[in-house]
């Protein structure tokens, strides 16, 4: 009898218990959210590589749209996004003894405004950066497309969970 009633408990406090888990990392009002504007980042890189722009911006407009339930707006939107590619570099690392580096890093610079409409004290303006290592005996345009897809995928990342997430 016991037993009995200790199942009929737990089966009653189970089932009036419910969870909500966001794998995304986003924590949005739908109910006053509901519209969003990304203006494209142009590239204002000093070194330019011309098809980082496009791969950016459609990169943080497909997580967007992957991740949250927003609409995309023209004007008039209760978020709005925009900002610029102000950094993609060269840098040496680890000088070897006859002069010449080991490893080059590449880093991509991105500067992000963000304004939030709807909720007060949202707003904020960030740079954020992400850099990977090749050898320096490989040539950038070698390893280019794969450590730009990583550096974007990164960087968005950061954007998202630096706008949507309120942890």
């Amino acid at each position: 009898m016991k037993k009995s009633l200790l199942y009929v408990f737990l089966v009653l406090l189970l089932s009036s218990c419910s969870l909500s888990y966001k794998f995304n990392g986003a924590s949005i009002d739908y109910n006053l959210t509901k519209t969003i504007l990304i203006s494209d980042f142009p590239n204002q890189a000093p070194l330019v590589y011309p098809p980082l722009e496009q791969r950016f911006n459609e990169e943080l407009k497909d997580l967007f749209t992957r991740s949250t339930r927003l609409q995309f707006v023209r004007q008039n939107a209760d978020i709005e996004m925009e900002g610029e590619i102000v950094g993609y570099e060269l840098t040496p690392l680890a000088v070897q003894e006859d002069s010449f580096a080991s490893e080059t890093r590449l880093t991509l610079t991105i500067r992000m405004r963000y304004r939030n409409n709807k909720v007060e004290g949202q707003d904020k303006e960030e740079t954020i950066s992400a850099y990977r290592n090749f050898p320096a005996d490989r040539m950038l345009t070698d390893v280019q497309d794969q450590l730009i897809n990583e550096l974007i995928k990164e960087i968005v990342d950061q954007i998202f969970n630096s706008t949507m997430s309120n942890w």
